[in-house]
Formats: structure tokens, sequence, C-alpha cells
């Protein structure tokens, strides 16, 4: 699979959003009904894989992410991950309802290649209560090698 920057990105209109489920919300993104969020402008990155509680990115490490080192920076891991945190909490959430990050942690485990190797961010929900959610997401390589590994904590509240 071949991962490019969008060109059919933006942000929706919060009443649009507000009325969709977040699976529903993501499937439209994924079959192009819907633009991609303006951050996958940036960082390489397409949602392939939708179902309630769990989404999953391909995603490929831009040369703008490259620290002095030459390797690929921490904060690439980050924001994937962030991602793949955040977007397996809406995707359980009904119409009606969103959610901020209150804690997010990751861990990496391995040099991310900087060799055009498109990479997977998987995040699944863990918990969901009325106002907190947990979420637990892995970026690995195409071998299923763990890069890095993350958790989060989201507030959920109405919009």
């Amino acid at each position: 699979m071949t991962v490019t920057e969008q060109t059919h990105t933006g942000v929706i209109a919060q009443a649009d959003l507000a009325a969709l489920s977040g699976v529903a919300f993501f499937e439209a993104v994924r079959d192009g009904r819907l633009p991609h969020p303006p951050l996958t402008s940036l960082i390489p990155m397409q949602v392939i894989e939708v179902d309630e509680g769990r989404m999953a990115w391909a995603t490929r490490p831009p040369e703008r992410f490259v620290n002095p080192m030459g390797q690929v920076h921490g904060g690439y891991a980050m924001t994937v991950l962030d991602s793949a945190l955040g977007c397996a909490v809406h995707s359980a959430l009904p119409a009606g309802r969103g959610y901020t990050t209150i804690e997010a942690k990751v861990n990496m485990t391995r040099p991310i290649p900087m060799d055009g190797t498109v990479l997977r961010a998987e995040g699944w929900l863990v918990t969901l209560g009325g106002r907190v959610a947990t979420s637990e997401a892995k970026l690995t390589d195409a071998r299923g090698r763990v890069l890095a590994f993350g958790t989060s904590t989201c507030l959920v509240f109405d919009i």
C-alpha cells in the first residue's frame, strides 16, 4: 500500500460531526465521503480499518521528522499513536458525543525506519464510561514488529 499526504483534508462542521456516530464518521473518511483530518496533509496517514472501538491507520514517516542523528523523531510515533488512541475512542461513541485527550503515554521500542516502509498504527478501546474512556495502540512495521506503543485516557462529553 502506498501512503501519500492527503489532498482531501478539512475540518468537519460541528453540527455535521455531532450527527454521526464515531464509526459512521470514520467509515465516511475511509471511503472518501468526508475529508481526512488536516493533520494528514503533514503526516501521511490514511484510515484503513474501522470498527466500533478499533481504528487502524496506514502511515509513512515523512522526511520532515528526521532528527539530527538521521533517525525518525519520537514525535512522529507520539503523534501517530495519539491519533490511533483517540480515534479508537471516537469510533465507539454514539452521535452527539465527543472526546478530548486527558493523558497519553508512549513508549518507543525500536528505531522507526526511514526507508519508505508503510507502517500500521492500530488503536482499540479498553474502557468506555459516561465521562472517561481509555485506549491502547501500537505502531508496527510490515513484519509486525512493535516500534512503539501507547495508552490514553480521554474525557467524553456531549457536543
